[in-house]
């Protein structure tokens, strides 16, 4: 729930009060100035009610991306308070600058949490997201993909933490059932129809078992290519290596499944 100077905000912006109040006769950095030596609250909310114009601005660039525009501006709104809480006027920047990067960031942050179909923490998301650029950008600079181990030098980020943000990435941008695949079919339209690979369950679970006798990055490896259906370019990009060494590591790992499980049948 929200603090009462923040839900007397939230209700403003849902009666659409986008004009400045009346009773004070300083501009915006006379405002700003003044609550920033006073801090009093209901000066605080006089000014981020004056501001509403901008949120609602904003919020409107976000708009028909699957967000209640409502929600947007109310999200926009806790941005604008922080803004107007965290402002130094003697630091000498312009004010609306600063409130449009702080309420663009919490408008971001709120898309990327309805993001994830299973939640994530923060810290696991921030790096998950992270990842795309860095990697690009080492690409680029190394001529070659970095390994995991250059990327957590990169970041600051142990390589278990690198495992468990890629581990959570899995939950990032769930698809719907009604969502159509290459062929035009989606998941929707064979909910109920038999397994036609019902026959082959037992071969799975053999399998299975067998899987687990691999190293685990061999095991992910072949994870990753044979039931996330990734091409080998994107399974390099994902651990860390070369296409070619995950080519030479997935090759080894078939090798050897099919010769365990040739022993265990």
């Amino acid at each position: 729930m929200l603090p009462a100077g923040r839900a007397r905000i939230a209700s403003a912006l849902r009666a659409e009060l986008v004009r400045p109040p009346p009773g004070r006769s300083q501009d915006l950095g006379e405002a700003l100035c003044e609550y920033a030596c006073t801090r009093a609250q209901d000066l605080r909310d006089e000014i981020v009610v004056s501001q509403m114009p901008l949120v609602l601005q904003l919020a409107r660039r976000f708009a028909n991306r699957g967000e209640a525009l409502e929600d947007l501006v109310q999200t926009g709104s806790i941005g604008l308070v922080n803004a107007v809480e965290r402002f130094d006027p003697g630091l000498g920047f312009a004010f609306g600058a600063y409130a449009t990067s702080t309420i663009v960031g919490e408008i971001k942050r709120h898309f990327r949490d309805r993001a994830w179909s299973v939640r994530a923490p923060r810290p696991v998301q921030e790096l998950y997201l992270g990842l795309g650029p860095v990697v690009d950008e080492m690409c680029q600079r190394l001529g070659r993909l970095p390994t995991v181990g250059e990327i957590a030098l990169e970041t600051g980020a142990t390589e278990d933490d690198l495992a468990e943000a890629l581990e959570a990435g899995h939950a990032y941008r769930f698809v719907s059932i009604d969502a159509p695949n290459a062929y035009g079919a989606t998941l929707a339209q064979g909910l109920g129809d038999l397994d036609g690979e019902l026959e082959r369950s037992d071969d799975r679970i053999g399998l299975a078992a067998v899987l687990e006798l691999l190293p685990e990055r061999d095991r992910l490896i072949v994870r990753l290519r044979f039931m996330e259906d990734l091409t080998q370019s994107e399974i390099a990009t994902r651990v860390g290596l070369s296409q070619m060494h995950v080519s030479r590591l997935l090759a080894r790992s078939l090798a050897e499944l099919r010769s365990l499980y040739g022993s265990a049948s």
